[in-house]
């Protein structure tokens, strides 16, 4: 994994109970970074996975992997995963997945949505991100280039 992050989860607050795949509380301070939902598309615009959700949701996690990197950060920085499915029996491939990226110990909060369908019909899922990276003096990085 990368750098470790100035965020602090609470798995489980008083009175709630304890959740296996995310955090309920992250929280942070930085620059918020959102990103998009992601689709199983390569560079190219090509599908990646027709009907195996194992190779959309590795194509799907590198994607904001990249997205990511672009705005200077990394999976460390995630406080929120939200999770748009076309069938719940996905989640198992997302999970394995995501633990490519994301140890146990560091989850993000996270929503699961199952949705009728996404923009076409081929993908079975859509993953978003929010990220909070802490501010560093001199950073630099393609997230320079965009800021006013």
């Amino acid at each position: 994994m990368g750098r470790m992050s100035d965020l602090t989860r609470i798995p489980a607050p008083d009175g709630v109970a304890p959740a296996a795949q995310y955090t309920h509380v992250v929280l942070g301070t930085g620059r918020f970074v959102a990103v998009s939902g992601q689709l199983a598309l390569d560079e190219h615009g090509g599908l990646v996975g027709e009907g195996d959700p194992s190779a959309q949701a590795r194509q799907v996690f590198e994607n904001l992997r990249r997205c990511l990197a672009a705005a200077g950060a990394t999976f460390d920085d995630v406080v929120k995963l939200t999770y748009f499915v076309t069938d719940m029996s996905h989640m198992p491939a997302i999970r394995t997945a995501r633990a490519e990226h994301i140890p146990d110990d560091r989850l993000p909060a996270a929503s699961a949505v199952q949705v009728a369908g996404l923009v076409r019909p081929e993908f079975l899922m859509e993953v978003e991100a929010f990220a909070v990276v802490p501010e560093r003096a001199g950073s630099t990085g393609q997230a320079e280039s965009i800021r006013p």
